[in-house]
This record gives C-alpha cells, sequence and structure tokens, in this order.
C-alpha cells in the first residue's frame, strides 16, 4: 500500500520519523507562535540561522550546519529580546534588522566561496530523504527540551498570550518569557533546517496551528490537533513524493509535497468549522425559535 510500502526502505523510514517528529514539534509550538502573533517572527528566524547554517557548513562540513543553526537561532531570539525589552525600538524594525542583516552576512559568504552554493541551497529548501540517525537523534533531543519547556512553564505562558498585563501585575517576568518563547520557535528552526529547510519551516510552524484553531476554540484541543496534523502532513507528504517520483516519473519534492499537504488540510479544516459554524448558528435560532412559541 502507498502509505506503508516506501517506508521498508532505510533512507524512507528514517525520513518519515523526522517529519512525523518535527510535525508534532512544530505543532505544539506553533500554537505558541499562534497565539502570540509570532508569526513573522518565526518568518525571521528561518532566515537569521542562515549564517550559522553557512559558517557551521564551512567549518566542520555537514556536521557543522546543526551546531550553526543553532548558534544563529540563540543569538537571534536573545538579540529580538533585547531589541525589543524597552520598548525603544519595536518588533517590527528589530525584525527587520536583524533579518536583512544576518541574512546578508550569509549571503555574503557564500558568494565568497566556490563549489559550495549548489550545497548550500539544498539548506534552504530541505534534504529529508538524506537525514542520518546522528540528525534524527538531534532532533528527538531538541524535541524533548522543548517540550518540557513548554510544559513547565504552560500556565505563564498561557497567560503571557491572553493577558500580558495581568502577567505583569502578578509579577510574572514577561521578557523571560518572550526569550523562552523566541528560543523555542529558533529550535524548531534549528531542528528542522536540514529536513526542510530555513524556508519551509515556516509552515509547518504556522499551517498546523492555524488548522486546528479553526476546528476549536480550547487550547487543550488544539495542541493535539496541530501536533496530528503536522506529522499525519509529514508522512502523506513522503507518501505522495515517492509514489509521484518512483510510481509515476515525476519529480516531486519531498519538502513541497508536505507543505501542499498542509495546505490542503487547513482547507478541509476551514470548510468544517464553516459547516460547524452554521450548525450553532441553526441550532442557536432553532432554539429561539422554540423559546418564542413558548
Amino acid at each position: 500500500m502507498i502509505l506503508f510500502e516506501p517506508f521498508h526502505l532505510p533512507f524512507m523510514a528514517r525520513a518519515l520519523a523526522e517529519l512525523v517528529i518535527l510535525g508534532a514539534l512544530a505543532g505544539t509550538v506553533g500554537v505558541l507562535v499562534l497565539l502570540r502573533r509570532l508569526a513573522f517572527v518565526s518568518d525571521a528566524l528561518t532566515h537569521t540561522v542562515f549564517p550559522g547554517v553557512v559558517i557551521g557548513y564551512l567549518m566542520a562540513g555537514e556536521g557543522g550546519v546543526f551546531w550553526g543553526a543553532l548558534a544563529a537561532g540563540v543569538v537571534t531570539a536573545v538579540l529580538l529580546t533585547l531589541l525589543t525589552h524597552r520598548r525603544r525600538v519595536s518588533e517590527d524594525a528589530a525584525l527587520a534588522m536583524l533579518l536583512t542583516t544576518l541574512f546578508a552576512v550569509g549571503v555574503v559568504l557564500v558568494s565568497r566561496q566556490t563549489g559550495y552554493t549548489a550545497d548550500l541551497t539544498a539548506f534552504l529548501f530541505g534534504r529529508v530523504l538524506t537525514v542520518t540517525q546522528e540528525q534524527l537523534a538531534q532532533t528527538g533531543v531538541v524535541t524533548i527540551l522543548i517540550v518540557v519547556l513548554l510544559a513547565v512553564l504552560r500556565r505563564p505562558l498561557t497567560l503571557r498570550a491572553f493577558d500580558p498585563e495581568g502577567a505583569r501585575a502578578a509579577g510574572i517576568r514577561v521578557g523571560l518569557l518572550d526569550l523562552v518563547s523566541n528560543i523555542a520557535v529558533a529550535l524548531v528552526v534549528v531542528a528542522a533546517v536540514r529536513a526542510v529547510g530555513t524556508i519551509l519551516v515556516i509552515a509547518l510552524l504556522i499551517v498546523p496551528a492555524a488548522a486546528a484553531r479553526v476546528l476549536s476554540d480550547r487550547i487543550a484541543v488544539i495542541v493535539p490537533l496541530a501536533c496530528v496534523m503536522g506529522a499525519a502532513a509529514g508522512w502523506l507528504g513522503l507518501a505522495a513524493s515517492y509514489e509521484a517520483s518512483v510510481g509515476h516519473g515525476l519529480r516531486l519534492a519531498s519538502g513541497g509535497a508536505v507543505v501542499l499537504i498542509l495546505v490542503a488540510m487547513y482547507g478541509l479544516a476551514w470548510a468544517a468549522g464553516v459547516a460547524r459554524r452554521r450548525v450553532r448558528l441553526d441550532r442557536a435560532s432553532g432554539a429561539a425559535g422554540l423559546e418564542a412559541l413558548r
């Protein structure tokens, strides 16, 4: 069967494990991104890790990509938090400065090298089929770290998202929470940089959470829904890519296929959400009519 047969191959099994873990991880953090309206922050982080990717690659080859991206992501998160903490610089302005500066550094470094450009381009768009056991282990460690962090800080993060002034009044260190949120997003980007690339990771962060939000208003439901959607999109996207490429001779990039599946899921969720709202309105109208007849 198309959904199971390709994953008997070792490289496909590794790719599936990587995308399922990343989908669930990005779905979890994506809910935080959605609640805090950090979509632009997420997009900026996918670009600001690029110089770290380049420097790590030039210093240690492919083995240095993860550590270079990790360093760049953490530096970006810290700088963004510091620049916006006193509110002297707006978040949009700080993001624009960091994004353009750091991405330009990466471009300059690449332009000065010969023979690396094609390889580094793959990090923008992903090479999930070449995932190794070491990369899987790195993704697993990042996932555990983020899940534990979000679980411990669940209540203050939720209060910060819905009522920042109330959080300050309650004595919560909002600046520290903002740093935690930015680092969590950065870690997802770092974990995904080799699999889906710095460009496509934004879809994993935003689309599953947005689709889950359409289907429910409860965070306890939204989080697992987003995780399931992210993981399912990775599985279905890989299967579709394999079938198109091997079964029909049509080259279909795995990362692009995953994103298209995610968009299709959002479309279905939106349609289901519209139908749900109509049912609620019909029930409310019917109840009001019955009450009027009484």
